[in-house]
């Protein structure tokens, strides 16, 4: 995969069919999940949402996270043998784990280990961060994970940032960073937190990762431009890391006294219900938050968890 030369309009065309393709199948694939063959063809339409929660004073994150995927039917339902995966955390912030305004290290090696046993040619740690990219990688853990796993940890860098028709509603086109339009399959974990703007920042603004220009104009118009963004990724799965939740003063916090531990990891194929559910550990109703609220109404996704197949873990 050679991220210095252009993305075509043919080839970014073909890796959005290829996705489309990768989410019909494994929408089939979660028939056996929940019920098995005799639960119907209809079933095998639904989306899903798996909530895991660690209840024991000594539980491990990553047997959480691994028990979630588990519940799903496993990482293989989602990354098949040879792919490149690109895993898309929240590392905008030179900040420690304990700060939760990044996602947890522990939570992106339970994820990157388990794409590499499901049989993964190469797994790629990326994000478009907003202080000093080695600064974020090093003080979140990133960086340190990726050595421990094997993992390659893209930095950001103009050659890697290409204009792309967006085709949103406000956003026609966009620079975006390449590794996450020319992977096999690309995994959202987003840390769930407060922002000052949007409300909170979860799945779908974690997207402003993914891309380059002038992020900063796009918080005009903030809901729909998270919209636009989201309509264009198209992640095989989000998980959304609530082991610690960031209830003030983010996005990039700074102090112990606005963190809260939910020690909660939440797996979906669906955009907003991910983010719908999220937003619930805030105590938040999901209408009440404008690109939850909009997303629902352009047809990304749900949050009447009523319509997806539920399952909840513990440990």
């Amino acid at each position: 995969m050679k991220f210095d030369q252009p993305i075509t309009r043919r080839e970014s065309i073909r890796k959005l069919l290829q996705w489309s393709g990768c989410i019909t199948l494994v929408g089939a694939a979660q028939l056996s999940l929940f019920g098995g063959p005799e639960a119907g063809a209809a079933a095998a339409k639904k989306r899903f949402i798996i909530e895991g929660i660690g209840q024991t004073d000594a539980f491990s994150v990553k047997d959480l996270a691994r028990k979630v995927f588990e519940a799903a039917g496993g990482m293989r339902q989602f990354v098949s043998k040879g792919e490149v995966v690109v895993i898309k955390p929240n590392i905008s912030w030179a900040r420690t784990p304990h700060l939760a305004a990044t996602t947890n290290p522990e939570v992106l090696q339970a994820v990157i280990e388990l794409c590499q046993e499901a049989g993964a040619k190469k797994v790629r740690i990326a994000d478009n961060t907003i202080e000093n990219a080695k600064f974020c990688f090093s003080v979140s853990g990133a960086e340190a994970v990726a050595k421990k796993t094997g993992a390659d940890l893209i930095y950001p860098k103009s050659s890697l940032i290409r204009e792309m028709k967006l085709q949103g509603d406000r956003l026609d086109a966009w620079p975006v960073f390449l590794p996450l339009v020319e992977a096999d399959k690309v995994i959202n974990l987003p840390v769930a937190k407060h922002h000052i703007l949007s409300s909170l920042t979860l799945g779908m603004k974690n997207w402003f990762g993914a891309i380059g220009g002038r992020r900063g104009s796009l918080h005009r118009d903030i809901h729909p431009n998270i919209v636009d963004l989201a309509q264009f990724f198209n992640p095989a799965i989000t998980l959304i890391d609530a082991t610690r939740i960031m209830t003030r003063n983010g996005p990039s916090g700074g102090s112990t006294s606005d963190v809260v531990k939910k020690n909660t990891l939440i797996l979906s194929d669906d955009p907003v219900a991910a983010d719908a559910r999220a937003s619930m550990l805030f105590g938040r109703r999901p209408r009440d938050i404008g690109y939850i609220r909009l997303a629902k109404k352009w047809g990304l996704g749900t949050d009447d968890f009523s319509n997806l197949l539920q399952k909840k873990i513990s440990v």
